[in-house]
Order: C-alpha cells, then structure tokens, then sequence
C-alpha cells in the first residue's frame, strides 16, 4: 500500500471568500448546477457538511478582487492498485475544469456568493 499527493495551484479573479462559498459550502448545489452532464448529485454521506463531513459525488453515466486556488489529491493505493501518471493528469485536468466553470458563473453573476 502507498500513499501518492500532488498540488496545482493558479491565480483566479475571484476572492477567496466567494470561491470557498461557491466551491466548499455550496458546492453540493451549485457543481450539480453548473455541471449537470457531469455531475448528477452531491449527497452528504457522514457529518453535517462541516469539517471532517464526507461527501459522495455521483456522476452522471458516461462522464469520463482574486484568489490563488491550491489543490491537493492524495490517493491511498491498497493491494497491488497503481495508478498511472495520466490518470492522475486527467483527474485533475477535469478539476481544473470545474472550478473555470465555477469562475465564469460567478464573474457574470457577481451578486451570487457575495
């Protein structure tokens, strides 16, 4: 078993404050929102949706004044499971992907979040 972590980071227009309320506290509303052909759901699994809460993200069938925005993965390989370097790539190519999503709705909506 193994332990992999990697970090992206980039700038973003939006301040920090609207992005964690768009991206961590309303999150399991607004990326179902805003991503339907990816996301169909966000479901609150243990806790009450505060620290140390889990959610589970359900994806839709077939779906393969600014901030700096810092992302870390850190995946826990069991048994013989590797996982290969684009993989890793492609996961966090279609994050970014996301919170550009996130980004544009909220720079032509700039009351939401505010």
């Amino acid at each position: 078993m193994g332990v992999a972590s990697y970090t992206q980071e980039f700038t973003c227009p939006i301040s920090p404050a609207r992005m964690f309320k768009a991206l961590i506290l309303d999150s399991n509303n607004l990326i179902p929102k805003l991503l339907p052909q990816i996301v169909k759901s966000v479901d609150l699994i243990h806790g009450d949706g505060g620290a140390g809460s889990i959610e589970q993200v359900n994806f839709t069938e077939g779906s393969d004044g600014g901030c700096d925005c810092k992302m870390t993965s850190s995946y826990l390989m069991l048994g013989d499971f590797t996982l290969k370097e684009e993989e890793i790539k492609a996961g966090q190519d279609k994050a970014r992907g996301i919170y550009k999503v996130v980004e544009a709705y909220l720079l032509e909506n700039p009351h939401v979040y505010a």
